[in-house]
């Protein structure tokens, strides 16, 4: 049982995320990737990451031996430069204390890589920067406006109970099992995990992958963060609610369908090659049909060709998939 005590500046300050955080989507995505218990849903979804997953996502794997992750990992932001951003500006001690504590009692010492980033080497930070870049994409990229819309939904479900209800009722009737005792609010996890915030506030991230108790990230000076499950217990499909997208990209074709959303933000030839795992000769060619239709625009820039969206392919995709890939 986790039991958080709060006290009247904690109630003040409990709140919901107003939009999902990219990294600590990926972490519960990635938690869920090793958890076997839920092998009758996320077997195939699981199944299929993992043959997708590129060389470069695999340093993640050090960084939690015997499952436990760093706190550092932890971070809230709302957009995943900024969340990569707040990985890196972490005070050293942290990270060297955190490092330590996932390592303590693991037969087997740390790779060369993790070493490094205890001593703060600008090369190890690349490393990771690049791991946690490789699995968002793999992983959550693809799903990341389904992900949006359905927390939206969640946020704004949420604000009409704290409305209706108040924030101690909606506490207690978050996840399953939980209550609110006076001024404790419980809920199943580690035993005996007991927190008191001393005024700092309570930060409620609903996660779409996860579906365990709700996961803790206890930081000096900032709120404590409650991520909870607040999907359907199967992973987000790429297709989102109702399943538009797969209308429109069986007009269009899947990859070009796919490059249009990518196309959200303006991309270089060998950006679109690499998020979509095909050749830069592959993407020329459907950008080029593309083009042709009307549906993309492509100038140099330098060496570079960038590609953007047309104002009739963004009225054309925002139509067939809603506000989730708007969101992208």
């Amino acid at each position: 049982m986790i039991r958080i005590r709060l006290t009247a500046a904690d109630f003040a300050r409990v709140r919901f995320a107003s939009r999902p955080a990219p990294l600590q989507e990926l972490n519960t995505a990635l938690g869920m990737m090793v958890r076997h218990d839920e092998e009758l849903f996320f077997g195939r979804w699981r199944r299929r990451v993992l043959r997708c997953l590129p060389a470069a996502v695999e340093p993640l794997a050090d960084l939690v031996p015997a499952g436990r992750a760093p706190g550092f990992l932890d971070v809230t932001d709302d957009s995943l430069g900024e969340g990569l951003d707040t990985v890196r500006s972490w005070h050293p001690d942290r990270v060297r204390s955190e490092i330590e504590r996932v390592y303590a009692g693991h037969p087997a010492p740390p790779p060369p890589w993790i070493r490094g980033l205890h001593r703060g080497d600008a090369e190890a930070w690349r490393l990771l920067c690049r791991a946690q870049q490789a699995a968002f994409d793999t992983i959550v990229g693809p799903v990341w406006p389904v992900v949006q819309d359905l927390h939206h939904r969640e946020f704004a479900r949420r604000a009409v109970a704290v409305a209706e209800q108040g924030i101690g009722a909606v506490l207690a009737g978050l996840v399953p099992g939980g209550r609110l005792r006076g001024d404790v609010w419980e809920f199943a996890g580690p035993g005996g995990l007991e927190i008191e915030p001393g005024g700092r506030g309570v930060l409620l991230l609903p996660a779409f992958h996860w579906t365990g108790h709700p996961l803790i990230s206890d930081l000096p000076s900032r709120p404590l963060v409650v991520t909870y499950p607040a999907g359907t217990g199967l992973p987000p499909a790429p297709a989102g609610p109702g399943g538009a997208e797969d209308a429109l990209a069986a007009v269009l074709g899947r990859t070009r369908f796919e490059i249009l959303l990518l196309l959200a933000e303006e991309h270089t030839t060998g950006d679109l090659a690499r998020r979509l795992r095909v050749s830069n000769a592959t993407v020329s060619a459907h950008t080029a049909a593309l083009r042709g239709a009307g549906l993309v625009t492509t100038a140099r820039a330098g060496r570079a060709v960038l590609h953007r969206r047309t104002a009739l392919s963004a009225l054309l995709v925002q139509r067939r998939t809603g506000p989730a890939s708007r969101a992208r």
